[in-house]
């Protein structure tokens, strides 16, 4: 499922990244769509002037255009202010607390060693893997490269948009994903548990040994890096996760949004009931 991740939240990074593009000559360009093109000439330059090669940089935005329908789907938004007993109908159901039990079981081992090495228990993980794609069977389609721009491009949220681009950019230049490859949800979410790309490029774990961090396609990866994120915004091993529990906050640092975090709660409670 595709949240409001709230674009608030996995972007600490970007705005390191995007501070050199706030000034004249992207302010002049943005919002207009007939600017963007020349904006995407100035984030070129830049993206080599951080360290991106050349190579990727021109792999990665070949053919990149301006999405009205991602602008509209940013200001659409509003699933998320709903009271929390309706929000949570829909997503905490019978049947899908019962199809991510069948997971936990039938991948115990992978669970197991997960947690070993982060620290977080199945049922979190397996929450979040059921509430954001249902265990990646609706991850999105929409190319990432080409959305992020569209939100960098955007005067609401340039720095941080732009510093979801870079990583992207790095991304296809680790080789982890083609351009092709790198497709998710109108707001640049992308894999089985719907990481931002700036978070798939610091958290992202190779826990396959396939020697790349694939959030796409190999289940243990996608989960070893959502364990990986929640260790890196302080998990506390063995402590509860329930609204007043230490590991509560951490599930808010996943999703912003209360109602989001209070149902990946109750899903993982239910699940290890």
């Amino acid at each position: 499922m595709t949240s409001w991740r709230i674009i608030g939240r996995r972007a600490g990074a970007a705005a390191l990244f995007g501070l050199a593009l706030a000034g004249p000559a992207s302010a002049a360009t943005c919002r207009d769509p007939a600017g963007f093109g020349k904006w995407l000439g100035d984030i070129r330059r830049e993206a080599v002037a951080q360290g991106i090669s050349a190579r990727a940089v021109e792999a990665g935005l070949a053919g990149v255009t301006f999405d009205d329908a991602v602008m509209r789907k940013d200001r659409g938004q509003g699933a998320f202010r709903v009271p929390f007993e309706q929000f949570v109908r829909s997503r905490v159901t019978a049947g899908r607390v019962q199809r991510a039990g069948q997971q936990l079981r039938q991948r115990a081992a992978l669970f197991d060693r997960i947690e070993q090495r982060f620290g977080v228990p199945g049922p979190i993980l397996a929450a979040i893997w059921a509430m954001e794609t249902d265990f990646g069977a609706v991850q999105g389609n929409l190319s990432v490269v080409r959305s992020v721009a569209t939100l960098a491009y955007d005067c609401r949220r340039t720095e941080r948009f732009t510093g979801e681009l870079f990583a992207a950019l790095r991304v296809i230049e680790r080789g982890d994903l083609s351009p092709a490859q790198l497709r998710g949800a109108w707001a640049g979410e992308i894999g089985q548990t719907q990481f931002m790309i700036s978070n798939y490029d610091k958290y992202g774990v190779d826990f396959d040994g396939d020697g790349h961090a694939d959030l796409i396609h190999s289940a243990p990866d996608v989960l070893a890096s959502t364990a990986n994120f929640l260790k890196g915004h302080g998990w506390q091993r063995g402590a509860g996760w329930n609204p007043g529990q230490p590991n509560f906050a951490v599930i808010r640092e996943w999703n912003k949004s209360e109602n989001y975090a209070r149902a990946i709660a109750l899903f993982a409670s239910k699940l290890s009931d």
